[in-house]
């Protein structure tokens, strides 16, 4: 269940109706290209982490074959990308609660729910575990019912009901209605909702049975993104306009039930979001803590980090991240917007920057893993679609830098990656001159 909701997030209830309203129907292309990245990546780190299962996942991989460097950069990128969405997890929870509980101001919310969240992870990695299956539950429940409810509005079995799919597909503009350029920014938005599927190869490392589990989890990548992601999107653009402004004024899934008379839809998909990011927010503190406390275990954070419980809980890991967390949360809050926005700028484009370390660090490890014996996942069709998923990522950064409209967030994300870098090159020098 945690490899199944990992990548379900309150992107897919509320995001996706952004990158309709960027691209129009070819959307779904955005999300198709997506998942055909999301499903090689997977597998690539699959076939890595099956025989190596680390807590570190692609920082360690990197680390081993580009250089530390590499590991050493994208271990603090990926750690940064989490405590600046963590905030914004929390505000949106926050702000639900207060509207249902409106005598409570908007930042009491938020330091609960992060609390409450950090006292799960603290416990140990088994309450982690069981919160985040219940959450998967929910959202997973939640999404089969939407697709199953809105191709019966489509089919014409609800009374009351007429859907000109035709129409909503090509009567608004075509579909392309804003040309082709606009689907590579539509597909950043749909990677920002994907970015957490590599979540489940980190949790993994601290099953019973790492290989096993991670190679299970893998192989459901395929179905899960077609049946979730593709079905979703489908769903919405034969029912509503690509053009309808409650695509983004309220939300994809909450339109598309308003629009069928579905009752209640607002505090339905209210507690539906609610789920989502209390469990983005579960796998966030989960996944920023075992990201810095592997980078202690490489000498590339403070020792501190390392120290651990009876039960395994790499408590300071957790603590230190919950406290950017909630600098984080302080900064939304107290400084200026434009402050925050621009720390967030620097991972507008994290996804891409993951799988492309991940793509790369399986085509240079592949020789190892054969010959040590321990492949047990395969990437199909080795090197060629390990090469083309880097081809495809090196044309949507291209598409983004055209563009004006993510021009910026490309190149904060590749000046911090950089500064990054240059800082793990000298921290390693000064390792080595140690030894």
């Amino acid at each position: 269940m945690l490899s199944i909701g990992g990548s379900i997030g309150a992107g897919l209830f509320v995001g996706s109706g952004h990158a309709i309203a960027e691209a129009g129907p070819a959307a779904i292309i955005a999300y198709l290209l997506a998942s055909l990245l999301v499903v090689l990546v997977m597998r690539m780190l699959g076939e890595m982490a099956c025989a190596m299962p680390d807590s570190g996942s692609f920082s360690t991989y990197a680390g081993r074959a580009i250089g530390p460097w590499a590991g050493f950069m994208i271990g603090w990128m990926y750690w940064w990308y989490w405590v600046l969405v963590l905030p914004l997890e929390a505000t949106a929870a926050a702000n639900i609660l207060n509207s249902w509980f409106p005598q409570i101001e908007v930042w009491k919310f938020c330091v609960a729910v992060t609390f409450v969240l950090t006292l799960s992870n603290l416990a140990s990695v088994k309450n982690y575990g069981e919160l985040e299956f219940w959450f998967s539950v929910v959202k997973v429940s939640a999404i089969i019912l939407f697709i199953a409810g809105g191709v019966a509005a489509i089919v014409g079995v609800i009374p009351g009901v007429h859907i000109n799919v035709e129409g909503n597909v090509f009567g608004q503009g075509g579909f392309f209605p804003r040309g082709v350029t606009p689907i590579a920014g539509a597909m950043l938005t749909t990677m920002f909702t994907f970015l957490g599927t590599e979540v489940v190869t980190i949790a993994a490392a601290e099953s019973a049975n790492p290989e096993r589990e991670i190679s299970r989890a893998i192989n459901s990548v395929v179905w899960r993104i077609s049946l979730f992601y593709i079905g979703s999107i489908f769903v919405i653009i034969s029912i509503l306009p690509w053009n309808t402004p409650a695509l983004t004024e309220i939300g994809s899934y909450q339109a598309v039930l308003q629009s069928i008379h579905v009752p209640f839809a607002k505090p339905l998909i209210d507690l539906l979001i609610l789920v989502a990011v209390c469990s983005c927010l579960n796998s966030g503190l989960y996944t920023a803590s075992r990201m810095i406390y592997s980078l202690g275990e490489k000498k590339q954070a403070p020792a501190i980090v390392k120290y651990t419980t009876r039960t395994g809980v790499p408590v300071v890991a957790v603590i230190a991240s919950t406290s950017a967390a909630f600098a984080g949360c302080a900064a939304n809050y107290l400084a200026p917007k434009y402050v925050f926005e621009a720390l967030l700028s620097t991972t507008g484009t994290m996804a891409l920057l993951v799988y492309l370390v991940i793509t790369v660090s399986q085509l240079r490890m592949r020789q190892t893993l054969v010959a040590s014996n321990k492949l047990k996942v395969r990437m199909w069709l080795h090197p060629f679609l390990g090469l083309l998923v880097v081809f495809l990522i090196l044309v949507a950064f291209v598409g983004l830098l055209i563009g004006e409209a993510h021009r910026g967030e490309v190149l904060s994300t590749l000046g911090l990656s950089t500064a990054l870098a240059l800082t793990g090159v000298f921290v390693e020098r000064r390792r080595r001159s140690r030894i």
